[in-house]
């Protein structure tokens, strides 16, 4: 006996439904998966991000945001990143105006339980953004975060930075930020 196939939502099917819940999903394949809430940890490395990006881009065309900002991947994805940069004017999906279509740098705060998805799935198809330069992935277990920089559509490239004497220069936007400072009252496990 064959079994029913499983239906997949379009893009307009998910912002429908996401829009009006009270709880925010991720889009992948035409399926929504809901989000989990963080750590303690976990919040206090992206709030301290988004308060460090915050404070040193004042004044200048770049600005930060939270994970309160949808981004649009592309038609198989919509994402909510830790934190997301935009140098210059939001380009934003619709009339809606809450779907964001330009980071130009991208903070994922590695959890166990999202890790792989970050280092995988979510790096291979956050890439495929033709605005993005600097992809960040921050470990709340140790002092450690890796920076993917773009080169050309094919090359981008690793540099890992570690302990909290450690700066990660984000060129891309021109700032640079302290790992004492992403790290500044989180209890990290020696």
């Amino acid at each position: 006996m064959a079994s029913n196939p499983v239906s997949k939502l379009t893009e307009e099917q998910y912002l429908a439904i996401e829009r009006a819940a009270e709880f925010k999903s991720e889009f992948l394949d035409g399926v929504m998966y809901a989000m989990s809430g963080g750590s303690p940890r976990h919040s206090s490395i992206a709030v301290g991000i988004v308060a460090e990006l915050r404070a040193t881009l004042r004044g200048g065309e770049c600005k930060p945001y939270n994970s309160d900002l949808r981004v649009r991947v592309s038609s198989r994805m919509y994402a909510y990143p830790d934190v997301s940069v935009v140098c210059g004017k939001l380009q934003l999906a619709d009339d809606q105006k809450d779907v964001l279509l330009n980071p130009i740098v991208i903070f994922e705060v590695l959890s166990p339980s999202t890790e792989l998805y970050d280092r995988g799935v979510k790096l291979q198809l956050y890439r495929t953004i033709p605005s993005l330069r600097e992809y960040i992935l921050v470990d709340q277990n140790k002092v450690q975060v890796e920076q993917y920089i773009y080169q050309d559509a094919s090359t981008w490239i690793l540099r890992e930075h570690q302990g909290l004497d450690a700066e990660l220069k984000l060129d891309s936007i021109g700032a640079a930020l302290p790992l004492r400072l992403i790290y500044d009252g989180v209890d990290i496990d020696s």
